[in-house]
């Protein structure tokens, strides 16, 4: 086992995620286009990152996304851990894959998130409403954001939130592929917060 020095620590609630230059995860219309223009960056922190992640954390638009662009298209799902989607409607199960659906307040469910990683992370996949869900209740501990050398003009931001004090915590800038900075950021604690 490598020393726990090579990896995040344990048990972070994190969102991880690419976005535009002017800070937009997708479309007005929900598209990704625009990132899969790029296929698998060189030197992706991802393989990393998802070995670390029990559980993960979905809104259902992103969800949507995966089933049409991926399930439809004859792909397998791609995650190992559980999965829960947020979703204010019903939404189509996928056969074989640990979904489950969910609605309301995202502490309770976090906390089963929690559990079910057993030490791991929790990875807020997105979108950016559901990730300042997890912010405004005190939830989300870091931010790894690759910022992708193109601007959308309009379309859903990366975190619809006013974070300005505490400001969030510089961790590390880095350099993917000659293309992307990947930004990662600690969430400081934050009382004031509405729970």
């Amino acid at each position: 086992m490598p020393p726990q020095g090579n990896h995040p620590r344990p048990g972070k609630t994190q969102f991880y995620g690419a976005a535009s230059l002017d800070g937009f995860l997708a479309t007005p219309d929900h598209d990704l286009g625009w990132l899969l223009q790029f296929g698998e960056i060189e030197g992706s922190s991802y393989p990393a990152f998802i070995r670390d992640v029990g559980a993960l954390a979905m809104g259902s638009h992103t969800y949507e996304w995966m089933l049409k662009h991926a399930i439809d298209a004859g792909q397998p799902w791609p995650y190992t851990p559980p999965t829960w989607v947020f979703s204010a409607r019903t939404l189509r199960g996928i056969a074989g894959a640990d979904v489950r659906f969910v609605r309301g307040d995202v502490r309770p469910v976090h906390q089963a998130m929690v559990q079910a990683a057993a030490g791991r992370n929790v990875w807020v996949v997105g979108g950016g409403d559901l990730v300042g869900q997890f912010y405004d209740a005190g939830l989300l501990d870091e931010l790894i954001v690759q910022i992708a050398p193109v601007t959308l003009g309009a379309g859903k931001p990366l975190l619809p939130r006013r974070i300005a004090q505490p400001a969030l915590r510089m961790q590390s800038v880095t350099t993917l592929g000659g293309l992307f900075a990947e930004l990662r950021y600690e969430v400081p604690p934050a009382p004031q917060r509405n729970p």
